[in-house]
C-alpha cells in the first residue's frame, strides 16, 4: 500500500463535484479505507492531493521536487494513522492539519542541514500555482511573491494570515520565540510589499 500511495501522480486538475453527492461519496471511501481498502483510499488521494500540495507548497516553496515529495509522504503518513480516524472532524480538517505537520516537521530537520537555504537566503526559483489550480482570488504575481519569501518568514505569514495559526502555536512550531514569530511576520508583509509594489497583502490564499 506504501508503494502504491507514493507512486500516484498528483492530478493536474482536481474540480470539486456536486456538493451533497460528493460528501455521501467521501463519507463512503472513508468508512472504506478506515477498513483498509485501498482503492478507497486512492480515491480520498485523488480527492484532495491538489489542497495538500498547495498547502505544502506554500509552506516549503514550490522549488523542484520537494513539494511533491512531501505530498507523497503526507499521504502515507495518512494511510498510516487512518484506523485511528474516529470522524470526530472533517476528514479534510484532519488531512490537511497532517499535511501541515509535514512540512514543518521537513523545515525543521532542514535547519539541521546547513546545505540547504538559511533563513536570509531568499529562493531564486520563483513557485506556482498550486496543481489543483486554486488561484482564482490570488494572482501568480503574489504566488510567486509568496514562494520567494525567506523559509521562516514565509512559515510564518503562511501559518498566521492563511492558515489562522496563534504566534503561539507557530513559535512552538517552529522552535522560536513569540517575538521573533512576530518578527518573521513584519519581515514577510514587508518583504511582500516591496516585491508587489502597491499591493496589499491580505492573507486570502484559497
Amino acid at each position: 500500500m506504501l508503494n502504491a500511495v507514493a507512486e500516484l501522480p498528483i492530478p493536474a486538475d482536481d474540480a470539486p463535484a456536486d456538493a451533497a453527492a460528493g460528501a455521501d461519496v467521501e463519507a463512503s471511501l472513508i468508512r472504506a479505507a478506515v477498513e483498509g481498502d485501498v482503492s478507497a483510499f486512492e480515491a480520498l488521494y485523488r480527492r484532495h492531493s491538489g489542497r495538500v500540495h498547495g498547502v505544502i507548497g506554500r509552506l516549503v516553496g514550490h522549488h523542484g521536487t520537494r513539494a511533491e515529495d512531501l505530498t507523497q509522504e503526507a499521504f502515507v503518513r495518512a494511510w498510516q494513522a487512518l484506523p485511528a480516524f474516529r470522524f470526530e472532524a472533517a476528514f479534510s480538517t484532519w488531512l490537511h492539519r497532517l499535511a501541515v505537520n509535514t512540512a514543518l516537521m521537513d523545515m525543521r530537520s532542514q535547519r539541521s542541514r546547513p546545505q540547504h537555504e538559511g533563513d536570509d537566503d531568499a529562493f531564486d526559483l520563483l513557485g506556482q500555482a498550486d496543481s489543483a489550480g486554486h488561484t482564482t482570488a490570488l494572482s501568480m504575481d503574489l504566488e510567486r511573491a509568496v514562494a520567494s519569501l525567506p523559509p521562516r518568514a514565509r512559515a510564518v505569514l503562511v501559518l498566521y494570515d492563511v492558515e489562522g495559526w496563534k504566534h503561539e502555536e507557530i513559535a512552538a512550531e517552529l522552535g522560536m520565540a513569540v517575538g521573533s514569530s512576530k518578527a518573521q511576520l513584519h519581515r514577510a508583509r514587508h518583504l511582500l510589499r516591496e516585491r508587489l509594489g502597491e499591493t496589499a497583502w491580505s492573507g486570502d490564499i484559497p
